[in-house]
C-alpha cells in the first residue's frame, strides 16, 4: 500500500486527505516509481481550491523525482533501478509509490539529487519555455519579472543573467528583495510599496521594457501593460493574486500595438524527447554553475497541509518539497 494525498472536494489546505492506495502493476506504456521526493509548486494550489477545475476525487501534485520499480511491457527507454523525474499530468505525485505514463518521465544523471530533481522539472521547465520558445531572449535585453524571490523567480533571473540580459524583479516584501538580488537580479522594486510601473520606467529611461513575465495576475497586470515598450510581450502565466480581470484590446493592447499570451508548460513540451531535452538543458546549467538551487523547506508527505497554508501565505522564500 502506497500513501497518497487525495481531494475530494475543493477548498482550503484542510482538504487535503492522507489516504492508503493500492498501487497494481503498469500497464504497456507505464511505469511504476517510488517517489524520493515531490515538489511543491503554487499551481498545486489551484487544482485544490477549483480554480483549475478537475473530476473529484482526485490526487494532486504534478512534479516529483525518483526511482523506477517496475516498468510496463513497451516500454524500452528505461530500466528498474533509473533515476526519473517527471512535472506533468496525471495528476498524483503527493504520493510514496504511483504509476505514471513513461512518455512523461525522463532520466535524471547521478550528480543530480533526487531532492534538487523535484525542484526542478516544473521550475525549470517553466523557465527553460518562457525564455527560449514563448519569449526568445536575446543578450542586452532589459526584462520585468514578478514574484523574483519565488521558485520560478529565482531560476529565471539566473538564467536570463546568463544569456546577457538585465533583469528587473518585484517582490511583495522588504525582506524578499536581498534574495532576489543573490539570484542576479539588477534591481528588484516591493510592488507593496511602490509603484512599479513608475520605478521600472525611471530605470530604463521611460523606455519600458521589453517583455514583462507575470506569474502573480490580477494585481500586477495593468501595471506590467504600463512598462511595457512599444510592440512589447506581456507574457501571463500565473494568477497567484487571482485570475486576470477580461483584456481590454483597444485600451491594453492596441495602445502599444503589444502581444499578449498565456503559455502553458503542456503546449512547450508535447513528447517525452522534448521533455527530456527541456530537462537536459536545465542539467547542463546546473551541472556547469550557472544556476543554483537551495531547497528553502523540507516537509513530510503527511505535513502537505502546513505546506500549502506556508506557500498560499508567501512563507516559502525558496523552492520546497514534500518528502514521502
Amino acid at each position: 500500500m502506497s500513501k497518497s494525498i487525495v481531494i475530494k472536494k475543493n477548498g482550503g489546505p484542510e482538504v487535503l486527505e492522507l489516504q492508503e492506495v493500492d498501487v497494481k502493476s503498469p500497464g504497456p506504456d507505464e511505469i511504476k516509481v517510488t517517489n524520493h521526493a515531490i515538489g511543491l509548486n503554487y499551481i498545486d494550489t489551484y487544482h485544490r481550491s477549483g480554480l483549475y477545475p478537475l473530476p473529484l476525487p482526485s490526487g494532486i501534485g504534478l512534479e516529483a523525482a525518483g526511482k523506477v520499480d517496475e516498468i510496463g511491457s513497451n516500454i524500452t527507454e528505461f530500466n528498474k533501478g533509473d533515476n526519473i523525474a517527471y512535472a506533468s499530468m496525471p495528476l498524483g505525485a503527493y504520493s510514496q509509490q504511483r504509476i505514471i505514463p513513461a512518455k512523461i518521465a525522463v532520466k535524471v544523471p547521478e550528480w543530480i539529487s533526487h531532492k534538487l530533481a523535484a525542484t526542478l522539472m516544473t521550475k525549470g521547465l517553466t523557465t527553460n519555455y518562457l525564455l527560449t520558445k514563448t519569449y526568445k531572449l536575446n543578450p542586452n535585453e532589459t526584462i520585468l519579472f514578478h514574484a523574483a524571490a519565488g521558485g520560478v523567480g529565482q531560476i529565471f533571473a539566473q538564467w536570463a543573467k546568463s544569456i546577457g540580459a538585465t533583469v528587473i524583479g518585484t517582490v511583495g516584501s522588504d525582506e524578499k528583495i536581498e534574495i532576489a538580488k543573490a539570484n542576479g537580479y539588477e534591481n528588484v522594486i516591493n510592488y507593496s510599496k511602490s509603484d512599479f510601473a513608475k520605478e521600472v520606467m525611471k530605470l530604463t529611461n521611460n523606455n519600458g521594457v521589453s517583455a514583462v513575465f507575470d506569474g502573480v495576475g490580477k494585481n500586477t497586470f495593468k501595471g506590467s501593460i504600463a512598462c511595457l515598450k512599444p510592440r512589447g510581450m506581456m507574457i501571463s502565466f500565473g494568477n497567484a493574486s487571482g485570475p486576470l480581470e477580461p483584456v481590454n484590446v483597444s485600451k491594453d493592447i492596441q495602445s502599444k500595438s503589444l502581444f499578449l499570451t498565456r503559455p502553458t508548460i503542456g503546449h512547450y513540451f508535447t513528447n517525452r524527447n522534448e521533455i527530456q531535452k527541456g530537462a537536459d538543458d536545465i542539467f547542463e546549467k546546473i551541472k556547469f554553475g550557472m544556476i543554483k538551487i537551495k531547497i528553502f523547506k523540507e516537509y513530510k508527505l503527511e505535513e502537505a497541509k502546513q505546506a500549502h497554508q506556508d506557500l498560499e501565505s508567501r512563507k516559502l522564500t525558496g523552492p520546497a518539497i514534500l518528502v514521502p
